[in-house]
């Protein structure tokens, strides 16, 4: 290696007697990353000539996980009728211009996640479907892959990101006393591998500089960041000798993943070595502002933008998009009507006032939705538009914040896949129909013609067009 590594932070701590601080960074000349997820530390705050599986001349399929947390207004929420002959409920009716696109799933539910209390088990185990670990933030472990990664590893190679995760706080840290687990997992919804949740990027801005260095690859940023990487794999290796077993696996998973982003970018660096163009130029595109805006409407605005021009560019397939992590407390009272916290108001006790307070925020969480989906719909592709060739995911981990139940989910899904999905219908289930089904019928359409995923009992029938 020929650039001189800094390691002043190993000389100034004794690893096998004190606790690595949680601002211990990886060094290399120039250039700082932060560790991975270890021992009583925070979780990491790194970034984390095959067929295309998709490939007949038609447009790529795309597809994203919008998560709302702390449920919604469940009385106002399922509409009237089913099949094709429904009526969007009161709740529902801002997506009344993309009827046709939409799917109404009823009584879906996470059976894995009908176990301990609060809102972390249904918010890690949103898109795995898998119980997580009890933890305080030792062993973080949700016990397999989101079904959104699922999909990603099947199409990594055909985009330069394979996924980009989006969210609006940052990740939570401590532990919540009360039900006796990490913070940490109401932070995430995308899973990697059982202990690698993927970080999230809560600035537009760097999301569009993202999406635009992707778009021009080989430049200047590109050998940079190679660089940063050579450096810090090398710092890391060393950190990794002093570590315990624990520690040392996830320091390997941390290096995988390393090893994994330095490849993506050696191979966007390399003219040609990648067939991939963006399928519209991002020239004319209007970038965000640089800092994170103070308003939350805009903010989200801005984010599910920076989601469309990522999809309608071709530069991921794959995207997740967290409203708020778990036990949100924002105020929401930007919106007529509605005084106090999100959380506190989802735990109505079957108080008017707060009822009426928790449909305004759950509706305005639908308008949010309705408007990427008018935005995806405008995208023309052809003779058809992004939406169409998207399936966009909407729900929450529990039905009612009330209860905290994983029963009868709040579930939409937005877009076609091309005409994979049959969509313009309200499908009511049997109680208890699993949702994982959902998701198995979600990555056949995405082009991962997969038998199983995590407690699935087959395709929910009636999600795929015939």
């Amino acid at each position: 290696m020929a650039n001189k590594v800094r390691m002043s932070f190993l000389q100034q701590q004794n690893l096998r007697n004190a606790s690595l601080s949680r601002r211990t960074l990886l060094r290399g000349t120039g250039a700082a990353l932060a560790l991975p997820w270890l021992e009583a530390m925070m979780p990491r705050r790194a970034t984390a000539s095959t067929a295309d599986p998709q490939a007949n001349d038609q447009a790529p399929v795309r597809m994203a996980a919008l998560f709302v947390p702390n449920g919604v207004r469940q009385d106002k929420w399922t509409p009237a009728g089913e099949g094709r002959e429904f009526e969007l409920s009161s709740t529902l009716e801002p997506l009344a211009d993309v009827r046709d696109q939409l799917l109404v799933l009823t009584n879906l539910w996470n059976q894995a996640s009908n176990a301990g209390d609060g809102h972390y088990v249904k918010t890690s185990g949103f898109l795995t479907c898998t119980t997580i670990n009890k933890s305080l933030g030792i062993d973080l472990n949700c016990n397999g892959q989101s079904m959104d990664q699922v999909a990603a590893a099947s199409a990594e190679h055909l985009t330069p990101l394979p996924s980009l995760e989006l969210g609006m706080d940052p990740v939570t840290t401590g532990v919540d006393t009360n039900v006796g687990y990490t913070r940490v997992y109401g932070s995430h919804i995308a899973w990697k591998g059982p202990t690698t949740p993927l970080a999230r990027e809560l600035n537009p801005h760097l999301v569009y500089e993202r999406l635009l260095r992707s778009a021009r690859p080989g430049g200047k940023s590109s050998e940079r960041d190679t660089l940063l990487l050579d450096q810090v794999i090398d710092d890391a290796k060393q950190l990794s000798k002093s570590l315990g077993v624990e520690d040392r696996r996830r320091m390997d998973e941390y290096l995988q993943s390393v090893r994994s982003i330095e490849k993506r970018l050696s191979r966007q660096k390399q003219a040609g070595a990648l067939a991939w163009k963006p399928r519209v130029s991002m020239d004319s595109l209007q970038a965000p502002p640089k800092d994170v805006p103070d308003e939350f409407p805009e903010h989200v605005r801005l984010m599910l933008d920076m989601m469309a021009i990522a999809f309608q560019t071709d530069t991921t397939r794959v995207s997740t998009f967290m409203f708020g992590n778990a036990v949100s407390g924002r105020s929401f009272a930007f919106l007529d009507g509605v005084t106090g916290g999100h959380h506190d108001t989802s735990h109505h006790q079957n108080s008017a006032e707060k009822l009426a307070q928790y449909e305004i925020i759950t509706r305005w969480h639908v308008q949010q939705y309705a408007y990427l989906l008018n935005k995806l719909q405008s995208m023309k592709e052809g003779e058809k538009t992004v939406l169409d060739n998207s399936m966009i995911l909407f729900g929450s981990g529990l039905r009612d914040g009330n209860s905290h139940s994983p029963r009868n989910l709040p579930i939409l899904l937005g877009g076609n896949a091309g005409g994979r999905i049959a969509t313009g219908q309200h499908l009511s289930f049997s109680p208890n129909t699993p949702l994982s089904n959902l998701y198995l019928a979600m990555l056949n359409a995405f082009g991962n013609p997969t038998n199983q995923f995590a407690d699935s009992t087959g395709v929910l029938p009636g999600v795929l067009a015939s």
